[in-house]
């Protein structure tokens, strides 16, 4: 049995978590939709750690805690755009080491709390961080207005980015919620920048299509096939992610057709403000890297 197990993982796609750089979101997005390419949807879940593209200096230190949730034996990937064939070889070669080896990369950062937090009391209670504060660098859950009806509910804030695989790539967002309705974002970081590839129609309609759980309908799509219209545009709610009198059904509309969907200027604080968090995340999905990121950066400009 042993032995038939043994076989079975061996012939099972890597596990791996992708930390995409600026220029590499589009060549990654296709490697993953290979058959024996498995892309996790967080570090738990990895075995292999992918930086595709050189990671900015700013964002060492994410790739860094990304890199010690990966539970060991672990290792990690440098892909630097060579040809896809060579990097999943080299991934499968690195997933079997590890299996025979048993041993893998030790933490890069110390095993110790970002925000070390003691309160006055003999065993550490009592303090100011026991009613708000930000113990430990969680903030304590406060009350305030729901936006909806004006009742007082707990808001949590908490900072997502720059490698959480619903976002794009290098986005890192302050967003504070009452359950799950954003009540409030600001931008930390803007998307790393892409090239004009990563707008492709495929792409755009593939990274829906994920978000909506459908991955082999993206890797379907990524394969040159189109999913029917009814039941993707049944999936998405009417006028969510309204710009410029379009929404999102147009913009997958479009993609579906292999179009293009530009978009104009755009305030993407106020796009997300009173969307649930699936919303938010679908209607980040649905916008262009290039109007993305051009969004982003628009209050830098400024």
């Amino acid at each position: 049995m042993a032995v038939i197990g043994d076989t079975l993982a061996a012939r099972a796609p890597a596990a791996v978590f992708a930390a995409i750089g600026p220029g590499r979101q589009a060549g990654t997005e296709r490697l993953f939709a290979r058959r024996d390419m498995r892309r996790a949807s967080t570090p738990r879940d990895a075995s292999i750690l992918l930086v595709a593209g050189d990671i900015p200096s700013e964002a060492s230190e994410a790739l860094a805690r990304v890199h010690d949730q990966i539970p060991p034996p672990r290792a990690t990937v440098q892909w630097q755009g060579e040809d896809p064939d060579r990097i999943v070889a080299r991934v499968m070669e690195t997933l079997k080491d590890l299996r025979v080896s048993a041993t893998g990369e030790e933490n890069r950062l110390p095993d110790a709390p970002p925000n070390e937090w003691k309160g006055i009391g003999p065993h550490g209670q009592g303090g100011k961080g026991m009613m708000g504060g930000t113990p430990y660098g969680r903030p304590m859950a406060m009350t305030g207005p729901d936006i909806r009806d004006g009742l007082q509910l707990d808001r949590y804030s908490a900072r997502i980015g720059p490698f959480a695989p619903m976002l794009p790539p290098g986005l890192t967002l302050e967003v504070t919620l009452q359950g799950d309705v954003i009540c409030d974002v600001s931008i930390d970081s803007p998307p790393f920048a892409q090239p004009a590839d990563a707008d492709a129609p495929d792409l755009c309609l593939a990274r829906v299509l994920r978000l909506l759980g459908l991955d082999r309908a993206a890797d379907r799509v990524l394969g040159g096939k189109r999913p029917g219209a009814l039941w993707v545009q049944g999936a998405i709610s009417r006028g969510l992610g309204r710009i410029d009198g379009t929404d999102m059904r147009d913009r997958v509309a479009a993609w579906r057709k292999g179009e293009a969907a530009p978009l104009g200027p755009f305030d993407l604080p106020r796009l997300l403000i009173g969307a649930e968090w699936s919303e938010a995340m679908l209607i980040l999905a649905s916008l262009p890297p290039s109007a993305l990121i051009r969004a982003a950066r628009a209050p830098e400009a400024a």
